[in-house]
C-alpha cells in the first residue's frame, strides 16, 4: 500500500464513521472540500477520490451546484435500495404507509421541542419549494420532512427501515409531484398534529395523503 492509498483509505473510514453514525444524518449536505481537508488534514484531492468512494458506494450523492449529500447510512440500506429499486411505485406507496402512519404515532408521543422546532422548520421550507415550482427542491424539502417524522419517533429500527428504503422513497415522492397534485393541505395538518401530541389525528393524515396515492402507481 503506498502512502497516498493508506491517506485516501483512512479519509474513506473517517469519513464513513460519521454517516454510518449518524452524525451526519440521510439527507445532510456534508462540508466542502476546504473544510474536509482542514478536518482531516490532507489534501483536497485525496478528499475529492475518498468522497468518490463513497459516492461509488451509495452513501453520497453529489447535487449539481449544490453540494454534496448524505443518501444513506448503511451500505446494507443502499443493497437493499438497490434490490428494490424497480419496484411499482403502488408498492412503495403500500410500505410507506405502514412506516409513516407508525412514524406519525410515535412522534406525535415522543417528539421533543428540538424535534417541534425542526419539523415546523422544515414543513415552512416544504411550502416554500412547493409554490415555487422546482421539482429538485419539493422531492427534497418533501423527503427531509418525512425523515425528520422518522427521527422524531424515536425507534431506530423504524428510522432504519425507512432510512433503507430512501431512494425508493425519494423517487416515489417525485413521481407524485409529477403527477397532477393533490393538493397540500395535508402535511401542514400531519405537522399540527404531531406538535400538538395528537397521535390519532396524526396516524389519519399519512393514512389520508398515502391512500390517495396507492391507487395512482
Amino acid at each position: 500500500m503506498t502512502r497516498r492509498t493508506g491517506l485516501i483509505d483512512n479519509a474513506v473510514d473517517t469519513l464513513r464513521q460519521r454517516i454510518t453514525s449518524g452524525q451526519w444524518a440521510v439527507g445532510t449536505r456534508i462540508p466542502p472540500e476546504p473544510a474536509l481537508a482542514e478536518l482531516l488534514g490532507v489534501g483536497r484531492n485525496t478528499v475529492r477520490e475518498a468522497v468518490q468512494s463513497l459516492v461509488h458506494a451509495g452513501l453520497l450523492a453529489r447535487r449539481q451546484g449544490s453540494g454534496t449529500y448524505v443518501l444513506s447510512t448503511s451500505e446494507l440500506a443502499v443493497t437493499m435500495g438497490r434490490q428494490i429499486a424497480d419496484a411499482r411505485q403502488r408498492d412503495v406507496v403500500e410500505v410507506r404507509r405502514s412506516l409513516e402512519v407508525e412514524a406519525a404515532r410515535l412522534a406525535a408521543r415522543r417528539r421533543t421541542g428540538t424535534d417541534v422546532t425542526t419539523l415546523e422548520r422544515l414543513r415552512e421550507q416544504r411550502a416554500v419549494a412547493y409554490a415555487g415550482g422546482d421539482l429538485d427542491e419539493m422531492v427534497s424539502t418533501d423527503l427531509a420532512l418525512h425523515l425528520a417524522i422518522a427521527r422524531a419517533a424515536r425507534n431506530p429500527v423504524l428510522l432504519s427501515l425507512y432510512e433503507s428504503l430512501i431512494d425508493a422513497i425519494s423517487e416515489n415522492i417525485r413521481f407524485n409531484f409529477e403527477r397532477p397534485a393533490l393538493g397540500d393541505a395535508g402535511h401542514d395538518d400531519l405537522v399540527a398534529a404531531i406538535v400538538a401530541g395528537d397521535e390519532e389525528t396524526a396516524m389519519t393524515e399519512v393514512e389520508t395523503y398515502l391512500s390517495a396515492l396507492v391507487g395512482r402507481g
